[in-house]
């Protein structure tokens, strides 16, 4: 892999996928939700990272009304929320995120406030000071709206912020803010993302002069 070298003022970083694996429960989760609405899993599962589950079942079931998937998509947080089992931190997120200490950085997340927080609990990650959780947009991934939120919380032009993702629809939004995109893990590679990365051991934050970050991937 080519070593790429990435200039920001801030880091906009996604969670799952990308801080924390959790595809255990979301394969749990939404087969048996599949398996409810007698869809293909493997189908089901090409759509549903990235996005807030309501979202997903917008795509997913298009004549449905969206008051159905609401509160679908609300029973469904509920059932994630209290299933931890295999949620592990992806590999170098804790120091990675120990790294940027004192650095300006975000978490930009569809999960929302209690769904996050048990993940990152669960994968022993601390949870960022700055953050953007599904009840702080109205627009899921890959609307770009999340992450030009992270942003502005930091008071950093969309253009000085290197986005960390692994799906697709993360990519297009932090495309769709005007981003640089580092993509995590093999879901991110096929969406051609600015620099891709196996996991976060292959990331290096350093702080350099007049409030620049540079980021070494690869």
């Amino acid at each position: 892999m080519t070593a790429t070298v990435l200039t920001a003022r801030a880091l906009l970083l996604d969670m799952d996928g990308t801080l924390v694996n959790s595809d255990a429960v979301v394969e749990r989760i939404w087969r048996r939700w599949s398996d409810r609405h007698g869809l293909d899993g493997d189908e089901v599962m090409k759509v549903v990272h990235g996005r807030q589950g309501h979202a997903s079942m917008a795509v997913l079931l298009p004549d449905r009304p969206v008051k159905q998937n609401l509160a679908d998509n609300e029973r469904m947080l509920a059932e994630e929320t209290a299933d931890t089992d295999g949620v592990v931190e992806i590999p170098g997120a804790a120091a990675f995120l120990a790294s940027l200490d004192g650095l300006p950085h975000a978490l930009v997340t569809s999960a929302d406030v209690a769904l996050s927080t048990v993940r990152m609990a669960a994968a022993g990650l601390p949870l960022p000071a700055v953050r953007i959780t599904a009840e702080s947009v109205g627009a899921s991934k890959p609307d770009p709206e999340g992450f030009l939120k992270g942003a502005a919380e930091l008071g950093v032009a969309p253009a000085d912020c290197v986005v960390f993702e692994d799906s697709g629809a993360g990519i297009a939004a932090g495309r769709a803010a005007g981003m640089r995109v580092v993509g995590v893990g093999p879901r991110a590679a096929v969406h051609d993302p600015d620099a891709v990365v196996r996991d976060l051991t292959e990331v290096r934050v350093e702080s350099v002069a007049g409030g620049l970050l540079r980021v070494h991937v690869g």
